[in-house]
């Protein structure tokens, strides 16, 4: 599929095609949400609602980078992200 037939141009218009539709956000500090999309900007702070946040914890054992890793998870209503944790956007798969 030629991205230029689909309106993609540049980055920005991939998300702005993903507006009102489930993203995949990966922020800084092993966090990961998945919402709807209402909103964004220039500098990627995102509004989401029915947000699903997952964060990795790892315990450290005896000071090393080695340990025990848990998932813990929480819904939000309504988030806005800062974009500057922003590492990546993942759009919905489009078929």
């Amino acid at each position: 599929m030629d991205p230029s037939s689909t309106g993609i141009q540049e980055p920005f218009d991939l998300i702005r095609l993903s507006l009102s539709e489930r993203v995949f956000v990966k922020l800084r500090g092993d966090r990961e949400l998945s919402g709807v999309l209402h909103a964004y900007d220039g500098h990627m702070n995102l509004i989401l609602s029915d947000v699903e946040e997952t964060v990795m914890i790892v315990d450290a054992v005896d000071g090393t980078l080695e340990g025990q890793g848990t998932v813990a998870k929480r819904k939000m209503e309504m988030l806005f992200v800062r974009g500057d944790g922003v590492i990546l956007v993942s759009p919905p798969s489009r078929m």
